[in-house]
């Protein structure tokens, strides 16, 4: 298996820059595992789902985590929070994406923003770069990084000094946000609103939810074209007990479970390394491709994933990749919007 086989062609212009003006406004390319594709709208979901299906939902809070400042040099440095490590001398302390335009070295930096926190570099890895931070205030560095923090957008979207940015920190969440923690959104869950929860909930599909901490090692490609190995980036992760116990009770009635976004496949395919659905919680660097045999889901709700990505590949797992890539073509025919603020795809996997 090669990344190069999982290749496609984009117009650059089909790039979602923004979000649509409702979030159930995009669109939806059903794909079932035969037979023509659909061409729908996310509002249409209740519609093409049966009662009794259980949606599970990816329930992480993106933080404000790209932080600008400077060095003691007064050379300008980029930080982007990606996983919280062990407390030192009282101080938070994260693992960090480091960007400047020479290198950075250890000691202390000045962050940008009012009452922003004291910070020190404690040791540099590559382009990986550990920092210890002296937040004050009540709530500690995720308080307050929402004042001084910045919306950590895709590579892919633009943003000039005329774009407000308001826009993105209120539609770069997913209505199911509440634990803190992602320096990316769980996509497919920004489409989603109040009244389409609402109409799910009346046509009698179930809804649990699952927490994964989407890192930046969602956008890193691949690291050569020959594909090997069972492993990929880390994510953070949880399956609470109930939504173990639900899934495990649909999956035996023969009812569909639904994984709202790839985070979701990833985090219950994650918790059934014994062969069955169980609570779980920890760090998960599952690596799902075509060959992977679902255990957790039975159809995926995602949107559309960059070329040669172990993303493409995870969707290529659940209706095979000739289906797949067929399925993309004709969202490049159809002028589908792609990425983040893009359309959506609703996929059939096997039954469960």
């Amino acid at each position: 298996m090669r990344a190069s086989d999982f290749d496609y062609a984009l117009p650059p212009e089909l790039i979602a820059q923004a979000p649509l003006e409702r979030r159930d406004q995009a669109r939806l390319l059903v794909v079932d595992r035969e037979g023509p594709f659909q061409h729908r709208q996310i509002r249409d979901l209740p519609s093409l789902l049966l009662p009794g299906a259980l949606l599970v939902v990816n329930d992480t809070r993106v933080i404000r985590a790209r932080l600008r400042g400077k060095k003691p040099s007064g050379g300008r440095l980029e930080l982007l929070l990606v996983e919280p490590l062990a407390p030192i001398d009282a101080r938070e302390r994260w693992r960090c994406l480091g960007g400047a335009s020479k290198p950075i070295r250890l000691g202390p930096i000045a962050l940008d923003g009012e009452r922003a926190p004291a910070a020190e570099v404690l040791s540099v890895d590559g382009e990986y770069v550990e920092v210890a931070f002296a937040a004050s205030e009540p709530g500690g560095l995720l308080a307050a990084i929402e004042r001084i923090g910045e919306v950590p957008l895709p590579p892919y979207i633009h943003r000039s000094d005329k774009d407000d940015p308001a826009l993105d920190v209120a539609r770069y969440q997913t209505v199911f946000a509440r634990e803190p923690g992602a320096v990316a959104a769980p996509t497919a869950g920004l489409h989603f609103t109040a009244e389409l929860c609402a109409a799910l909930e009346a046509r009698g599909i179930e809804r649990a939810s699952v927490t994964l901490h989407v890192g930046p090692g969602t956008f890193a490609p691949l690291r050569s074209d020959e594909v090997s190995g069972d492993e990929l980036h880390a994510e953070r992760y949880t399956v609470p007990v109930e939504t173990a116990r639900r899934i495990a009770r649909a999956r035996a009635e023969g009812r569909k479970v639904v994984a709202v976004g790839t985070t979701v496949a990833r985090a219950l395919e994650s918790a059934c390394v014994s062969g069955e659905i169980a609570p779980a919680s920890g760090e998960t660097r599952l690596f799902i491709r075509p060959g992977h045999r679902f255990r957790a889901i039975s159809a995926l709700l995602t949107n559309f994933h960059l070329p040669r990505s172990s993303l493409l590949m995870l969707v290529a797992a659940v209706a095979g990749k000739e289906r797949i890539l067929a399925a993309y073509a004709e969202a490049v025919s159809e002028r589908y919007r792609f990425y983040s603020y893009g359309d959506a795809m609703l996929i059939a996997g096997e039954p469960a």
